[in-house]
């Protein structure tokens, strides 16, 4: 974590006023669980633990891209021939990117290692052969080679690549797809004739509370470079693209360049 000077200098007032409220947070925060022993990696699940939080996540946060959807889809009926069994979302926070892969599949599963995201998902996420449960991303509770796709969005960083990688290994069929993608903070904010001031701002802010982020946050800055090397499969593509995204709770839009990482598991 950087070293910030108190009260951080800034044009913004919006800015300014998050100098103390930020190191408020830090300092009872942060600082609590690294008193309590904590490693960065579990301090990083500790953040998606509250409730409040999880209702943010629910109401504010927007759905994957539609162009992602497409590619995800496309790249699995590439490998794999229909009817497909059962799609897992690990890290599926409140839900929003399990419901994408309902209507595709006969069972669909969303693990999140929060209990306050997974009752989220479950009050907000209605389909019959979708449900949830609390589990790290790297121990998923179903059979060997019983997966057709394993997917996970805006977390795969948070996670323990190496095992990972391994459990997906595990639970994938032969030729099954994993998808990893998220979006990142590089975004133009787009609502009516304040889109350059509110981009300018969000700029501003994202520049400030960079000095705060988890180190696991990297792998979102380079695109997931190291995270698609690590991949086993020699079947594997990376994108990077600008999307539009946008949520029902808020008439802002959002451009913002996404990270797909798509592979296959050899069926042979």
């Amino acid at each position: 974590m950087k070293p910030v000077r108190w009260p951080f200098k800034s044009q913004s007032p919006a800015v300014r006023a998050l100098g103390p409220r930020t190191r408020g947070l830090v300092q009872t925060g942060v600082g609590a669980w690294r008193g309590e022993g904590l490693t960065d990696f579990h301090m990083a699940t500790r953040l998606f633990e509250e409730k409040e939080h999880a209702s943010s996540y629910q109401k504010y946060r927007f759905s994957p891209a539609q162009e992602i959807q497409d590619m995800i889809f496309s790249y699995l009926h590439e490998k794999l021939n229909k009817p497909y069994e059962l799609a897992v979302d690990v890290g599926c926070g409140t839900g929003l990117s399990t419901k994408i892969l309902s209507p595709h599949f006969k069972k669909v599963l969303g693990i999140d290692i929060s209990k306050a995201q997974i009752e989220e998902a479950k009050n907000a996420v209605k389909f019959p052969n979708t449900i949830f449960r609390v589990s790290p991303a790297e121990e998923v509770p179903v059979d060997d080679a019983s997966v057709d796709l394993l997917t996970a969005c805006a977390a795969v960083h948070w996670f323990d690549i190496e095992k990972l990688l391994t459990e997906v290994d595990r639970i994938l069929k032969p030729g099954g797809c994993l998808a990893f993608y998220t979006y990142t903070l590089n975004m133009e904010l787009h609502y009516k004739y304040r889109s350059e001031q509110l981009t300018k701002l969000f700029l501003e802010v994202k520049d400030f509370l960079t000095n705060y982020q988890n180190e696991k946050m990297h792998h979102v800055q380079t695109g997931y470079k190291e995270i698609f090397d690590c991949i086993p499969y020699t079947d594997k593509l990376r994108f990077l693209d600008i999307m539009e995204v946008s949520s029902s709770e808020t008439e802002v839009e959002l451009w913002c360049k996404h990270v797909v990482l798509l592979a296959s598991k050899p069926k042979y």
